[in-house]
């Protein structure tokens, strides 16, 4: 199957790398060649880290990049069986790239959205003709190790394409969820709002960064905080999560901390930018100890 990705930043990178590993053809593409190298970097890396600890062969990594291929322009995803948009989290933007599409794919090819939030029927909406081929994709960050994938319906989304969208991920060896359009879909729907809550308790001076997560991982069973949670995602989507789920549903609990809102305007999106709640050793680098987020 020949797949094309639409963004190589951290998010689109690692699903192109989970379609490598599944033995399909991936032309990775993105605005600047840069942009196309960095996200090669970074499958690179976690390739080489799975022959490392015995994951997988030197052969198996050398055959996942021979099917790499880089690319700047939106024609070489022509004749697609199926591509993935996992560009910034903006309508406007995943609106102007599907209307381009529309005269390249091939009238077959599924498209799927990896939005976290967004209407899947809006986006739809950019090819008239073809809105039924349309599905949510939805990753969970790190793509190439989370299971998890929110196959999402939009209102024109055909049973044939849901389907077939819903049976690639099983075969990919995610666990996808069948899930029907609503602001947030499931996960982010519940989660988002908790990340919010966290946020508000440690701006009340209640707890710190660290305690707050310590008390969810060891009072409610979560694997990750959720403030080191909120930072791995990225403050910047969390925002545009929250504003979405807030001018979607008009309910107040759906508001945007203040404090989330001052994070992103610092440029301290979390993991993505080395600080964040937690500070960390550099853009995507491992956590500092005792790094926790002082409010001054």
């Amino acid at each position: 199957m020949k797949v094309t990705v639409f963004g190589a930043g951290n998010m689109g990178a690692r699903i192109a790398e989970v379609f490598l590993k599944a033995g399909h053809a991936v032309t990775l593409i993105d605005i600047k060649e840069q942009f196309c190298e960095g996200g090669k970097k970074r499958i690179e890396g976690d390739l080489a880290g799975g022959v490392k600890r015995g994951k997988m062969t030197q052969e198996q990594m050398d055959a996942c990049l021979a099917n790499l291929t880089l690319s700047v322009d939106r024609q070489d995803a022509a004749g697609s069986d199926f591509v993935m948009e996992v560009i910034l989290e903006r309508m406007d933007l995943k609106k102007e790239l599907l209307e381009e599409l529309d005269s390249i794919l091939p009238e077959d090819c599924i498209i799927g959205t990896n939005t976290s939030a967004l209407s899947i029927t809006e986006i739809s909406n950019a090819v008239p003709n073809r809105s039924d081929k349309v599905v949510g994709c939805h990753f969970f960050n790190p793509a190439h190790i989370m299971k998890l994938v929110e196959v999402t319906k939009g209102l024109k989304t055909s049973e044939e394409t849901f389907k077939k969208a819903y049976d690639i991920m099983a075969s990919l060896g995610k666990t996808p969820v069948q899930v029907n359009e609503g602001p947030g879909f499931v996960v982010n729907r519940i989660l988002i709002p908790m990340m919010n809550e966290a946020i508000g308790i440690y701006a009340d001076g209640i707890a710190s960064p660290s305690d707050i997560d310590l008390a969810m991982q060891n009072g409610a069973g979560m694997k990750s905080g959720p403030l080191h949670t909120a930072d791995l995602v990225g403050h910047d989507i969390n925002l545009a999560i929250m504003n979405t789920l807030f001018t979607e549903t008009g309910d107040p609990k759906y508001r945007p901390h203040p404090l989330l809102k001052k994070m992103v305007r610092a440029g301290y999106l979390g993991v993505k930018t080395g600080k964040g709640f937690f500070t960390y050793d550099g853009p995507f680098g491992k956590e500092i100890p005792g790094g926790d987020l002082t409010i001054k």
